[in-house]
């Protein structure tokens, strides 16, 4: 949701709509952002406000008394059911709620640590016992817990702690023998058997226990450029008044090397399906996994046991290290305003937590320049269309000492040219603000204004607290209300930038059931961030870039060979295999404002009536390309025969009803009436599509996927195969789609036993994936390990036992 809810946006529609033509004129054709900001904020009435106000209460962020026992009790319905990994949710859901220091908090974490212990999370599993215990966990539950506690360490190798901590277990017992005769047997059984394997291992050598391997700490560039950091010295930054900043090849690039690997200055993590709660539902209390509830809020890694926030139920982290960083940066501040953030949405939020970064740095330059903005209407904020044309900064006052105005030749470089990942290069960032609609830059103006007037309320002390530059202090006006005026400014200069240069940051999610035996996965938008390198690489409907996330960190290689000279390029959205020329140029237009002339918008705009292959109808006498408008006609010089576009259509669209009743039937396990079904749709298919037509793709997939929980390989991968082809042909050959669809592939034949072939298969997947994701990435680590099982199995006998 990185724009405000539907109904602020319409609400701001229609007070736009009751505006004078007068004042409408005047905000359309404000000349900077200041005049925008401030024509705009003297239009926000209290009534808007308390609009604002009631919808941000739809959002329970906040800590509820009752919500701890409600979590925990479905929570244990979920255990009782095995299903651990939910019952694990559900306790995270009640360790949000529940106070610090409470019996709440110390029990949710108890039950968490039982359902982490089930799930073989022996470490995460003590972590929590430990927060259990630090919590006020009640004496007389302690034995079960020191109990699960011995287990853990027993299983990791650790005996000497395991024994200590039984020893421990027995002075309680002795000390206090508060439990019931028929319990106390138990856990004495237990106890006996905890210590049978303490001395089975305790010969074993003790080891720490292994820390996961963080993929962005193994992967460096090989040689880091000097004048642009967080990128390779194959690269060299240029401008020009039509392209702007772009990044070009200083050398010869071979696929897969790592060009950028940069941390995002600033991210946010989206909350996913997170509507807001209305009074008269059944529950307020949503028992849903969500974004919010799997990844840090900060450094966004996946935790299956994130650590609340004190003063909130909506931030989670990974660990009490990166709720401590969140909250000294930013979250002491964002706090209180959850419901109203999650409201105005995520481009608001990144607007307003770049702000509060910039306090961290050397910002004293930004500031000066918005101060100016605000006391004179001639001075302006840099965004000129000419890319090329010199700036002129006052970096904390070293210019003046020598005499003279220091130049620098491309925005968001320093005194020495330097273009960094600060906060200097997020400003230096075009908001395009003579591009955005005259009611769109109205929406941004008046949910930023709002924001302002909300942390007036709660105080706005903390903007100029703990910074790091006194002369930042000095610039800061010291009445709150300048101040806001000047932190609202750069606010909405952040807000429209995002349209431009925000950055998905994706994941790839495992879909399907855990049993199943065989990997589906998606990718998932995670979190919108802001990435000043990345934002550097101009877009091509056919990059020659591939970009792809581990935590904050985006890394940029090259998909394809890159030429000295050559420029570097990425894909904004618009990707020639997922949509059409027309489309592509309509979205690019609307969202970025250029008209894309990249090589294959070039092309196709010369064959505009031939839409690609993965899209086209096929004659259902010869099987020929159908080519046409609205009547397609045969290809076939000896088929004369010719059917309606509309026609087909619809035929597609029936078609595509019935995949998805059949995928019903998978997902419920009906797995042979879906088999039949899909058998169906491939044979109606195969009479008006053509073989590469993305829908065949689909039910091949399908197929694959039903026969591949039967257990019948064979066909699975014979299915597979085919759908294989539609994705080469869509996507090409190297392309991640197809290194994604080439590693389920190597599954099946790893189940099938059909070695030859999956060890092929392999070697094919990992060709393609390392050159997208480099040696890290989880379906590489997974193949690595099939690869050795495969090479470390017996040869097959071939002649008759003796």
């Amino acid at each position: 949701m990185d724009l405000p809810v539907d109904e602020w946006k319409s609400y701001i529609l229609q007070k736009w709509s009751l505006l004078p033509k007068s004042i409408q004129v005047t905000i359309s054709t404000a000349e900077t952002l200041s005049d925008l900001f401030l024509h705009s904020s003297s239009l926000l009435q209290p009534e808007d406000e308390m609009f604002l106000k009631r919808l941000s209460k739809g959002y329970l962020v906040g800590k509820d008394p009752n919500a701890p026992l409600f979590y925990r009790e479905e929570g244990n319905k979920k255990f009782q059911k095995k299903d651990y990994m939910g019952a694990t949710v559900l306790y995270s859901k009640g360790v949000s709620h529940s106070r610090p220091n409470s019996e709440d908090i110390s029990l949710c974490y108890a039950n968490r640590s039982a359902a982490l212990f089930h799930l073989g999370q022996y470490e995460t599993c003590l972590k929590d016992i430990v927060r259990a215990q630090t919590h006020g966990y009640p004496e007389g539950l302690q034995p079960k817990l020191l109990l699960r506690k011995a287990e853990c360490l027993v299983t990791l190798g650790r005996p000497h702690e395991a024994s200590q901590t039984i020893s421990d277990l027995e002075s309680n017992f002795a000390a206090e023998p508060t439990l019931a005769a028929s319990q106390f047997q138990i856990l004495q059984r237990t106890l006996c058997r905890l210590k049978v394997k303490v001395q089975e291992k305790g010969n074993l050598t003790e080891t720490s226990p292994a820390a996961l391997t963080k993929a962005f700490e193994d992967m460096d560039l090989r040689e880091e450029n000097e004048q642009i950091s967080n990128t390779s010295s194959s690269v060299s930054l240029c401008t020009d008044p039509l392209k702007g900043r772009y990044l070009v090849a200083t050398k010869d690039i071979l696929p897969g090397e790592l060009l950028v690997k940069e941390d995002a200055f600033v991210s946010v993590l989206n909350p996913g399906e997170m509507p807001p709660w209305h009074h008269g539902l059944e529950s307020k209390w949503d028992t849903r996994a969500t974004n919010a509830d799997l990844y840090c809020h900060r450094c966004l890694k996946h935790t299956l046991a994130p650590v609340p926030c004190d003063g909130c139920s909506y931030a989670k982290y990974c660990s009490q290290e990166c709720l401590q960083q969140a909250w000294d940066l930013y979250h002491s501040i964002e706090c209180s305003l959850g419901g109203l953030l999650l409201t105005l949405g995520v481009f608001c939020h990144i607007a307003l937590r770049s702000t509060l970064l910039a306090r961290f740095e050397e910002a004293g330059k930004v500031i000066n320049k918005l101060c100016g903005e605000i006391t004179n209407r001639d001075i302006c904020l840099p965004e000129s269309k000419n890319l090329t044309q010199i700036l002129s900064y006052d970096l904390g006052g070293e210019s003046k000492k020598k005499g003279k105005t220091v130049e620098t030749p491309i925005p968001g470089c320093d005194i020495n040219g330097k273009y960094e990942n600060n906060y200097n290069a997020v400003f230096s960032l075009l908001p395009h603000t003579g591009n955005h609609s005259p009611v769109y830059k109205f929406l941004c103006a008046l949910s930023v204004s709002a924001l302002c007037r909300q942390l007036e309320a709660v105080s706005l002390q903390a903007f100029t607290t703990g910074l790091k530059s006194s002369k930042l202090k000095a610039a800061a006006a010291p009445m709150l209300y300048p101040e806001l005026n000047i932190w609202g400014v750069a606010m909405l200069r952040h807000m429209l930038q995002l349209q431009c240069n925000a950055q998905a940051i994706t994941t790839i999610q495992q879909t399907g059931s855990e049993e199943s035996l065989i990997t589906d996965s998606r990718q998932v938008c995670l979190a919108t961030g802001l990435f000043p390198v990345v934002s550097l690489l101009n877009h091509s409907c056919s990059p020659n870039t591939s970009v792809s996330f581990i935590s904050t960190v985006a890394t940029v290689r090259a998909s394809q060979q890159i030429r000295k000279g050559q420029e570097i390029l990425h894909c904004y959205g618009p990707h020639e295999s997922r949509m059409g020329v027309a489309e592509r140029l309509q979205k690019l237009r609307s969202q970025y404002f250029f008209d894309c002339n990249c090589p294959p918008c070039e092309r196709e705009k010369q064959r505009p009536s031939q839409g690609p292959r993965w899209e086209a109808f096929c004659c259902h006498r010869c099987g020929a390309l159908l080519q046409g408008g609205d009547v397609l006609s045969c290809g076939s010089t000896s088929c004369m025969e010719s059917v309606s576009r509309d026609h087909l259509v619809s035929q597609l669209q029936d078609l595509q009803q019935q995949v998805g009743m059949a995928r019903k039937l998978l997902r419920n396990g009906e797995l042979e009436r879906a088999i039949q079904l899909l058998l169906g749709c491939q044979h109606d298919a195969e009479s008006f599509l053509l073989a590469e037509h993305s829908v065949v793709g689909e039910i091949e997939d399908d197929l694959a996927q039903a026969y591949a929980a039967l257990g019948d390989w064979e066909k699975s991968a014979t299915h597979l195969q085919k759908s294989l082809r539609v994705v080469e042909v869509r996507h090409g050959p190297s392309s991640v789609e197809m290194g994604h669809e080439l590693f389920k592939l190597a599954q099946i034949f790893f189940n099938g036993f059909a070695i030859p072939e999956a060890l092929n298969t392999i070697q094919q997947a990992e060709k393609v994936l390392l050159v997208h994701y480099g040696p890290w990435n989880d379906e590489i680590q997974e193949l690595q390990k099939m690869k050795s099982c495969l090479l470390d199995l017996p040869p097959i006998p071939v002649g008759p036992n003796e």
